[in-house]
């Protein structure tokens, strides 16, 4: 007999009844460290005192307004976002997969409009873009996508780090290239910075559009609010989401004029995208995270626990092979099947995230206690040894 919640996910036997800052409390009581975070979405931890003022202070006005009204927060946090990014204007969504669709469907309205045939968005081998049909085409064949054909056309899916397969590829019939500055789900692959530069002179000289996916690898997540930013460079359309919300249901798309010129009204809709909670929330999650000093601070926490993953590298090479990633966005390579070691973690309560490749997401709170990293350390190198005495 199939289970009350459809059997789509493989869960631990786990079941969190409150949080504070980076620990989660358990039914039975017991305290777990969370370098997971919601896989990169409490950027801010559990319970933060400052977010949850913004939600029940909104709450006691109004919850939901469709967006047929001005909606005050909504409009807020647009010009917040719009004044401290490349953008121009911002639509706001649930999710990562629905501003993936989004953009995607922004990237065609923009070459109809211009009436030019260009039916072709590049993306990469290891991507993730969500979980809709859209997205999971754009992703490319693997286990996301058997089955549930046929796929949405006009991808072409390029090899991870292939210099000469993207120069072949990307022409004048090409509409956008769509791409992660860092991937997640893939394993914490980083795009350089230089490769990044030579896309965005490539989009130019083509004409495509250059579409970044910041949900998992933005607001901070790197010590800069976007990624891309490490590269002095701006994007077409950029995906966001995750950290944006603070862990409250939150995306959006933040578009260059030129980009978003074709979406005009009745061309997209979104009955909760913009909802006055999750804008309070996104509001103060921008104040508090948009900081200077606060990614400073990212930055400063991110090279000293670095330094420690190097150390417990050198110290268990038999468990893990390096460290990879950029800010408090990193991934153990692992020698041996990252599940075996997520579960070894999970015996010292620490919460860690798979990833493809046999890598171990670290995705802390952006304000991690320092002491809670070191607690962080002391835990892995524990479930490391447990991994080596059997």
């Amino acid at each position: 007999m199939i289970p009350a919640i459809l059997p789509t996910y493989d869960r631990a036997p786990l079941t969190f009844v409150s949080g504070e800052g980076s620990w989660l409390r358990e039914a039975d009581g017991s305290r777990w460290l969370d370098l997971g975070a919601g896989i990169a979405t409490n950027c801010l931890g559990h319970a933060h005192p400052a977010l949850v003022e913004a939600l029940t202070e909104q709450a006691g006005r109004v919850w939901h307004l469709s967006n047929l009204y001005e909606i005050a927060p909504q409009q807020a946090l647009a010009e917040r976002l719009v004044d401290a990014t490349f953008a121009d204007t911002a639509f706001f969504t649930n999710s990562g997969t629905e501003s993936a669709e989004l953009a995607i469907k922004m990237v065609r309205k923009h070459w109809s409009d211009l009436g030019e045939d260009r039916p072709t968005i590049l993306t990469f081998e290891g991507a993730f873009h969500g979980r809709s049909t859209g997205a999971i085409a754009a992703a490319g064949p693997g286990k996301m996508t058997r089955g549930f054909g046929p796929l949405m056309p006009g991808f072409e899916i390029l090899p991870w780090g292939d210099h000469e397969a993207l120069d072949a590829a990307l022409d004048e019939s090409v509409a956008a290239v769509m791409v992660e500055p860092i991937q997640g789900e893939g394993g914490i692959r980083a795009m350089p910075d230089r490769c990044l530069k030579g896309l965005r002179e490539a989009c130019d000289r083509t004409g495509a559009l250059l579409v970044l996916d910041e949900v998992q690898c933005g607001m901070g997540r790197t010590g800069r609010l976007f990624a891309h930013e490490w590269a002095g460079i701006a994007p077409d359309v950029m995906m966001v989401a995750k950290g944006i919300g603070g862990g409250f249901p939150l995306g959006a798309v933040l578009a260059a004029e030129g980009a978003a010129a074709g979406m005009t009204v009745g061309t997209h809709g979104s009955t909760y995208g913009g909802n006055p909670l999750g804008c309070a929330v996104g509001l103060k999650v921008m104040e508090i995270v948009g900081d200077p000093a606060f990614l400073a601070e990212v930055s400063r926490k991110a090279g000293r626990f670095r330094q420690g993953l190097e150390g417990l590298v050198a110290a268990h090479p038999e468990v893990f092979a390096g460290v990879r990633g950029q800010g408090l966005m990193l991934g153990l390579e692992c020698v041996v099947p990252n599940a075996e070691i997520r579960r070894a973690a999970e015996g010292e309560r620490l919460l860690t995230v798979p990833a493809a490749g046999d890598v171990l997401r670290l995705l802390p709170a952006l304000n991690i206690e320092e002491g809670d990293l070191e607690e962080a350390l002391r835990r892995l190198d524990a479930a490391a040894s447990t991994l080596e005495a059997a």
